[in-house]
Formats: C-alpha cells, structure tokens, sequence
C-alpha cells in the first residue's frame, strides 16, 4: 500500500510516493514553474536516480499527467504500485476540521471559503485537488490541513482580546500553521523518549517559523495565529508587531492595506533588515562584520528563547525542546544561541554534538541537562501519507 502525497503552490506541485508504514519514499519530485511558458519544469528522482524534464506545464492539470508519465517511465508505475490514497496538503482547515478529512465537493467548498484566511495556499491547493481528482478518480483523495493539530488549543489560547461578536462574525482565532509537522515531530519525540506524558516544545524553524507547546501530545499554544504571519521573526515576515504599525503607515506613510500586507509579509524579517532571507547568508554579513545583520540574529534567536520560556510556563513543566525544519535541523550557531539564553532553565547542549553535520535525528543535550534537546528532521510527506490511511 502506497500513498502520492501532493503539495500544490501556486505555480508548483511538489510530490512523494510514500510507504505509510515504513515511511520510505518510494520517488520523490517537484513539478516547477507551472503556467511560465517553455520553462516548466519536473524533476524526479526513485532509485538514487533523477530525471528531468523542462518544457511548457501550462497548468496544474498537465503538471499532474506528466508526473504520471514520469512515475510510468520511470517506475514505479501508479496504475500498478498498489495507490491506497492520494493525500494532499492544505494549510488553512478553519474551525472546521481537526483532522483530515475525505475530498467531497463540499469539502472543496470548505477549502475555498476559508481561501481569505490563507489566500497563497488553500487557492493553489485546490486547484492541485480539482486537477488530481480528475485524473485519479477512482481513488480516495485525503486532505490533510496544517491548522488541524491546533483546533485542541483550550480557548484562552486560541481567543484573541478582540470584540467577541467581531471575532465570531469574522472567524478571527489562533489558527495556527505547520500542524503537519509539529505534531510529526512530538510524537516522534513521545517515541524517543517512551513517554505519552511529555511536556514539550516544538520549534519548526525555516523561512517560515513557529513554535508550539505540546502536553501529552496535545497543543496547548502556538506562535502562529490568525495567519502565518503572527509569531517568530522569519525570512521575510515580520512576526510580532504592534497591530498600531498600521495605522501608522496608512496615516503617515499613506500606504495601502495590500502595501502594508506585502510589506509585512514579503519585505520584512531577515530580509527587511539585512538584505538577506536565507541565513546562510546572513550569517556570513555577521562574519564580515556587519551590525545590522549581527542585531538581526540576535533578534531573531531572542524571539525563539522568549516563547521558549513563556511556554515553558503555560505547560508547568518542560521535558524536551526539538529544533526541525531547514534552519532548525542545520543552523548549529542559531541552535546554540537560543540555548545560551536557557542557561538559567539548567538546559545545556554538547558543542560537538550540536556542530556535527548530520541529517540523522540525533539529542543534542548534555547528560546533565535538565531539559532534553533533540534535532529531528521533519517529515510532514510521512504524516499526511499516514493520517490519509486513517480514512482509507
């Protein structure tokens, strides 16, 4: 039994082949530039080999049939590897799902009314959805939505300080984002340690960034809110920031709500204040001396340990804290600054084991640390192909 986990963008398709309970990739691809002429572009790999095909991918649909051709070509072949599900990746499931749920075209429905609340997701989401459904339409099709594991958030959490009737007219919560892996990575973590009582946080640390408290593998908070944009300090996004800053702008700056957005969501974060999203990059602006990237690292690691200690706080207690994603599983400097700032918790890292390069899942902490520190390489592919088989 096999599932072909897809992630549809807005001009991609990334997608895996994946074994639900091994949790081997049988192939892994990515459809690219989806709608920008002669230059589409698939790459494949299975087997350590890789493949490749550039030329005009006009839409998702014929994005779709040339992976199909792909796998057909280059095996395994889907019209005989034994496909239980096709799972798809949806990153705003609103107040309606907490879990996955079966493709219907009321579920699309669903998907497409909540687009407002994440507009560069659920639309190439389900355009992804429209197109596999279409082409395999004789196989159970799987949704599974980043916001799922953060609808158990006890009200206090999930409730902002806003007018009640504004905020229930309007649907406006902590919703949350990366669900997928965030729960990926504390059950793996229950798994690790042989405990379902654990008190731990979970730091998915990329271009996009969030935290999440987790109680016995339940959320009990998380830094992302109505949208991705609340929370830590990212690539390009702001994080937290006084909601006032836009006022001002419009009043001052007489900039519009859609300038603002971009601005806060697209010109910000790293990027806003260095020049630079990718931390590599920043990184080296601080090796050669540059201040402005040097207070931009401090910012960003401060953030991290600030809702490090806060959660610790609301969950009473801390017993693992594990860094995944892209910066999370390979910035040992970002690591080990968000670790200085805990010194006083008793957390502590081992410096050799922190720096090695490895992309194995691995504990970082020292024997006397009082809290375990783990890297863990998501895998949300694993999760969605996984929770898909729940319902199939």
């Amino acid at each position: 039994m096999t599932v072909l986990v897809i992630n549809s963008g807005s001009s991609s398709i990334k997608y895996q082949l994946v074994d639900p309970e091994s949790g081997e990739a049988l192939a892994v691809g990515l459809v690219e530039r989806i709608g920008q002429g002669e230059n589409g572009h698939l790459k494949h790999e299975v087997n350590g080999e890789k493949h490749e095909f550039t030329g005009a991918i006009p839409d998702h649909k014929v994005g779709m049939e040339k992976l199909i051709e792909f796998f057909g070509q280059f095996g395994p072949n889907l019209e005989t590897s034994n496909v239980a599900a096709v799972g798809h990746r949806v990153v705003q499931g609103g107040k309606y799902f907490d879990g996955p749920a079966l493709v219907t075209d009321e579920v699309e429905k669903k998907i497409e009314d909540l687009t407002p609340l994440a507009p560069l997701h659920n639309g190439p989401a389900l355009t992804g959805i429209r197109a596999a459904r279409e082409l395999f339409p004789d196989t159970p099709h799987v949704v599974v939505f980043d916001t799922a594991f953060f609808q158990s958030l006890p009200e206090e959490a999930a409730r902002y300080a806003l007018n009640r009737e504004v905020a229930d007219k309007y649907n406006i919560r902590r919703y949350g984002a990366h669900g997928t892996s965030h729960k990926y990575i504390s059950q793996r973590v229950a798994e690790i340690m042989g405990r379902d009582d654990l008190k731990q946080i979970v730091l998915h640390i990329g271009n996009g960034a969030s935290a999440s408290a987790v109680d016995s593998g339940h959320a009990i908070d998380t830094s992302m809110g109505l949208t991705p944009l609340e929370g830590l300090m990212m690539g390009t996004r702001t994080g937290n920031i006084d909601p006032a800053a836009v006022f001002h702008l419009e009043r001052v700056g007489g900039m519009s709500v859609d300038e603002v957005d971009k601005l806060f969501n697209k010109q910000s974060g790293l990027l806003g204040l260095t020049g630079e999203s990718d931390l590599r990059a920043v990184h080296e602006l601080v090796e050669n001396g540059d201040e402005n990237a040097r207070v931009a690292l401090r910012m960003y690691t401060r953030r991290i340990a600030k809702y490090i200690a806060a959660y610790t706080v609301m969950l009473g207690g801390l017993d693992a804290i594990t860094f995944t994603a892209g910066v999370g599983e390979h910035d040992d400097v970002v690591r080990a600054d968000v670790i200085e700032y805990l010194k006083p918790f008793g957390v502590a890292i081992d410096e050799e084991k922190n720096a090695a390069h490895a992309s194995s899942e691995r504990e970082i902490s020292t024997p006397d640390s009082r809290v375990k520190v783990f890297v863990i390489p998501t895998n949300e592919e694993v999760e969605i192909a996984r929770q898909a088989m729940t319902l199939v």
